[in-house]
């Protein structure tokens, strides 16, 4: 262990070591690059003022910490939930402009492992110390004894806890195509067929079970309930076309085919991700909450100047 004068700048080169780990939990579990950067800072506060002790599993108590931070933030906001008009969204992770470009370390390192919006939108429908268990073990590999914990459960309760998240993940949630390219190509044949408003493309691009969710935080028009079925959604994008789609560019959202929408009258600049499987849309996710979408544009400026 290093001798007490150097204790303190060996915890800071360590946090700053686990940094974007702990940032990948944080987003994981709250949906927000925002709220998981401010749960990160307390988990170096927490850090500073109580020293666990060792070196041996530094690592593990930093990552059980943030967690720890994580499940209270959410116990908190379900109540705020209840008065929520319309979908909440998580807030999207504009990588790049288009596949080229490379996206930022941090964000890198919380996208390394697939964490779209679907899997997100799963995420949050979870209860929270679901969502914990899953996140910690199934991802971060935290073992349960040390969730159960932060659960108060039994170590067997806290795994039935992760394993029912898991089988809610592999049902809602089916990994995507893995080809961006794919990916772009359904999502470009989407905008072209709604700005033609052709019905008949439309249909052969939504998967007929496809879910269309916006989140246009709590009011405007946005503020709907989700659509469910490929007729349903169809007759919505093609009002969206015909009013919206000439202003839609073409981004990597949270390392999916996305895109934004920014210029179009009586909208806010919406960021909408999408997950393709089987070559057709099965989800659409469209963000209008200038308070989850303006880091995610500022990211695709960057990306798109830097190109």
């Amino acid at each position: 262990m290093p001798d007490a004068p150097d204790r303190h700048a060996w915890l800071a080169d360590e946090f700053e070591r686990n940094r974007s780990r702990l940032r990948g939990v944080a987003y994981r579990m709250l949906g927000s690059v925002t709220e998981a950067d401010d749960a990160v800072q307390e988990t170096w506060i927490r850090l500073q003022r109580g020293d666990p002790g060792g070196t041996e599993d530094l690592r593990g108590w930093l990552t059980v910490t943030v967690g720890r931070i994580c499940l209270d933030v959410l116990r908190t906001r379900t109540s705020r939930r209840e008065t929520y008009v319309g979908t909440w969204l998580p807030e999207p992770m504009v990588t790049a402009a288009e596949a080229r470009h490379e996206p930022d370390p941090e964000d890198a390192t919380i996208l390394a492992e697939s964490v779209g919006l679907a899997l997100l939108v799963v995420l949050d429908r979870l209860t929270p110390p679901e969502r914990l268990a899953f996140v910690l073990h199934d991802v971060f590999a935290i073992p349960f004894e040390q969730i159960a914990q932060l659960v108060e459960r039994t170590p067997e309760a806290t795994r039935q806890l992760a394993s029912r998240a898991r089988r809610r993940v592999r049902a809602e949630a089916p990994e995507p195509d893995a080809d961006l390219g794919v990916q772009r190509r359904v999502v470009d044949a989407f905008v072209a067929a709604a700005r033609a408003g052709d019905m008949a493309a439309l249909l052969e691009i939504l998967d007929p079970d496809v879910v269309f969710r916006a989140d246009g935080g709590g009011r405007g028009p946005l503020a709907r309930p989700p659509l469910h079925g490929a007729e349903a959604v169809a007759a919505g994008a093609q009002l969206f076309g015909m009013r919206f789609a000439q202003y839609a560019r073409p981004a990597i959202v949270n390392g999916e085919a996305g895109l934004i929408v920014e210029g179009a009258p009586t909208l806010p600049l919406i960021v909408a991700g999408f997950r393709v499987r089987n070559g057709r849309i099965a989800a659409m996710f469209m963000n209008g909450d200038p308070a989850k979408t303006a880091a995610a544009v500022r990211a695709d400026r960057r990306a798109r100047n830097a190109g």
